[in-house]
C-alpha cells in the first residue's frame, strides 16, 4: 500500500507495529521480511519514486580531513536508496574481519563471522544475486575460462564477488521491488516523509513516536512498537545527533560515540602488472553471463604475520587505467545524476583513448586497484553541521580521517603480491610513486572512496564499546534500532552491501520474536 505523506490531513497519526525509516536496501529487504505476517509495517521515505532535489538537499554537508566526494551526491533520497546508483558488486566478509587484531584498534566484534551465515544465504534472495557460493572452484566448474594465475595459494587467493540483478544498471531496488511493495496489503509506504523529530518517554529509554514532515508544511506522528533507522551510515548519525531535545547529546551518544568511526573503503590504482606472455583468462574481468566478478586475496595468516588490513586486488587493462582519471575527481557535481553521467563519460573517453596505445607489450599489462579497509578511527567521524535544512535540522559534516596503518597495508599489500607474482615468474609488477618510500604516510589528493559508508553506530557488548548491541537496538533504548552498515565494527575488504542485508534479516527475526512476546 502506497501512501503520499503530503496529501494526508495535517497532523494524522500513523499507527503500526514496527516503522521502518528508510526505503534502501536495508529497509527494502526488512520490509518484504515482513510480508505475509499479520503485522503492520509503516515505512517511511523521505522521498518518492523519482529523484527530487528539494528532498535531495537533506543529504547536503561538508567533507573535512582527507579529500571526500559531495556528501549530497554520494546517496540518493528516494525510493530505493542509493541503490540507485550501485554498481551491484556482493561478496561476503572474512572470518578474520570480525576477530580481535592487536595491530587494528578497537577491531573487536562482539559476534563472529559464522553468526552470519544462515543471514548470508538468505539475502541473496532481495539482492538477486546467484547461488551461495563464493568458492572459486565451483564457478571453475561452470565455465572452462577462469583460469588464476599461478600464484601460492597459501599466500594468494581469489576472492569471488556476485553481481546483483537489482544494481543500478538494472534497474535497482526501485524497479524490481516498487510493485511488490504497492501492493503488499500490510506494508504500508509513506513517500515524502522526512522523519525530523523523536519523541520519547521520560527516561529516554522508549521512543513512543516520531514526528513527520514534508514541503507542504504538514506534519504527522508514528507510533510503533519498534522503529528502525535504515537511512544510511551518515544520515542514522545525523538523526540521532540532531534528537538532543530531550537525550542532550542525542540518541544513543551518552557516551560521546555517535558519528564516530566512519569508515570507508580505500579504491585506489596502486600498481602495474606486465605479463611476460598472454595469460589466457576470464576470471579478472565481469563475468555477466554467470554474474561474478574476481579480485586477489592476501590469506589470513600472512595479514597475521605482516600485521596488515585486509585488501584485494583487481585488474584493469592498462592500456584504459593510464587514461582514466581518479573517480574522486570525476565525481565533484552535487548533484549525483550529474556525478554519474561524468564519471561513465570519462570512462568511454579513456577507452577510446587506450585504443591508441594498445599495441604490443601494453597489451599484457594489467594495472591494479586496490580495495582495502580502513582501519577504525574515532577522529573519523560525522558530526552536526552548523548549516540546516529547510526542517531546520541540522545538515552532517564530515571528517575522514585515514591512519599510518591504512598507508602501510596498501603498500605491504602490494608488495606480497609483486613478491608471488615474480616467485611464480609470469609477470612484473611496478608500484606506483606514492607508494615506494616506506616512510610517507600521507595520501595523494586523488585518492578514491567506495561510495561505502560504514561504522558511526558501531556494535558493542555496553555503551561505552559501542552505539547498538548485538542485536542491532540503540543502547538504552530498547524499541530504537539502527539497520545498516553503519554497525559494522570493522569494515572489511568486501563492499558493503550484502553484509548490511544479512544483518538486517537478523534485525528483523529478531524483532519478529519480540513482537509475538509484546516486549
Amino acid at each position: 500500500m502506497h501512501i503520499d505523506a503530503r496529501k494526508l490531513p495535517s497532523e494524522s497519526v500513523i499507527e503500526g507495529d514496527i516503522c521502518i525509516i528508510g526505503a534502501g536496501p536495508a529497509g527494502l529487504s526488512m520490509a518484504m521480511d515482513w510480508m505475509d505476517t499479520p503485522y503492520k509495517v509503516v515505512l517511511l521515505e523521505a522521498g518518492g519514486f523519482e529523484y527530487d532535489d528539494k528532498v535531495q538537499d537533506m543529504l547536503a554537508g561538508v567533507g573535512k580531513g582527507q579529500r571526500y566526494f559531495p556528501l549530497r551526491s554520494t546517496r540518493m533520497a528516494q525510493f530505493g536508496g542509493t541503490t540507485n546508483h550501485w554498481a551491484g558488486m556482493c561478496s561476503t566478509f572474512d572470518e578474520i574481519d570480525f576477530e580481535k587484531r592487536d595491530w587494528v584498534p578497537d577491531s573487536e566484534w562482539p559476534i563472529a563471522r559464522q553468526d552470519l551465515d544462515i543471514y548470508y544465504e538468505r539475502a541473496h534472495t532481495p539482492l538477486k544475486l546467484g547461488p551461495y557460493q563464493y568458492e572459486l572452484g565451483y564457478w571453475q566448474k561452470q565455465a572452462p575460462n577462469l583460469n588464476p594465475f599461478p600464484l601460492d595459494d597459501n599466500v594468494i587467493w581469489n576472492k569471488v564477488w556476485h553481481l546483483s540483478g537489482v544494481a543500478s544498471w538494472r534497474g535497482g531496488f526501485k524497479k524490481a521491488y516498487r510493485h511488490v511493495i504497492v501492493n503488499a496489503p500490510n506494508i504500508h509506504l509513506y513517500t515524502y516523509a522526512r522523519v525530523i523529530d523523536f519523541r520519547a518517554n521520560e527516561p529516554v529509554n522508549h521512543i513512543d513516536e516520531v514526528v513527520i514532515k514534508n514541503d507542504t508544511g504538514r506534519q504527522h506522528r508514528v507510533h510503533a512498537k519498534h522503529f528502525i533507522l535504515a537511512t544510511g551510515a551518515i544520515q542514522n548519525a545525523r538523526m540521532l545527533l540532531a534528537a538532543n531535545n530531550q537525550a542532550k547529546k542525542g540518541l544513543g551518544n551518552d557516551n560521546d560515540l555517535v558519528g564516530r568511526y566512519f569508515m570507508e573503503h580505500l579504491e585506489v590504482d596502486t600498481a602495474e602488472m606486465w605479463l611476460l606472455k598472454p595469460f589466457p583468462t576470464g576470471l579478472f574481468t565481469w563475468n555477466t553471463e554467470l554474474n561474478i566478478w574476481n579480485e586477489l586475496a592476501i590469506r589470513k595468516e600472512v595479514q597475521v604475520k605482516e600485521k596488515i588490513l585486509n585488501g584485494t586486488c583487481g585488474l584493469t587493462p592498462t592500456p584504459v587505467a593510464r587514461f582514466t582519471p581518479a573517480r574522486i575527481d570525476a565525481w565533484q557535481n552535487e548533484d549525483p545524476r550529474k556525478s554519474g553521467e561524468n564519471m561513465f563519460k570519462t570512462w568511454d573517453e579513456a577507452a577510446e583513448k587506450g585504443k591508441t596505445i594498445n599495441k604490443g607489450a601494453i597489451t599484457r599489462a594489467f594495472t591494479f586497484q586496490t580495495r582495502m579497509e580502513q582501519s577504525p578511527n574515532r577522529d573519523s567521524r560525522v558530526t552536526l553541521s552548523t548549516k540546516k535544512d529547510a526542517d531546520g535540522i541540522p545538515l552532517a559534516d564530515l571528517h575522514w580521517a585515514l591512519t599510518p596503518l591504512d598507508k602501510r597495508s596498501l603498500r605491504r599489500i602490494n608488495q606480497i603480491i609483486a613478491q608471488e607474482v615474480g616467485k611464480a615468474g609470469f609477470a612484473r609488477i611496478k608500484l606506483f610513486d606514492f607508494l615506494v618510500d616506506e616512510n610517507d604516510e600521507t595520501f595523494p589528493k586523488a585518492t578514491n572512496a567506495g561510495w561505502h559508508h560504514m561504522g558511526t553506530t558501531r556494535m558493542g557488548t555496553t555503551a561505552k564499546q559501542g552505539v547498538v548491541d548485538v542485536h542491532c537496538q540503540v543502547h538504552g533504548v530498547r524499541n530504537l534500532h539502527v539497520a545498516g552498515s553503519g554497525c559494522y565494527v570493522t569494515a572489511g575488504a568486501a563492499n558493503p552491501t550484502l553484509t548490511l542485508v544479512a544483518f538486517t534479516l537478523r534485525l528483523s527475526e529478531r524483532l519478529k520474536q519480540r513482537v509475538m512476546q509484546g516486549t
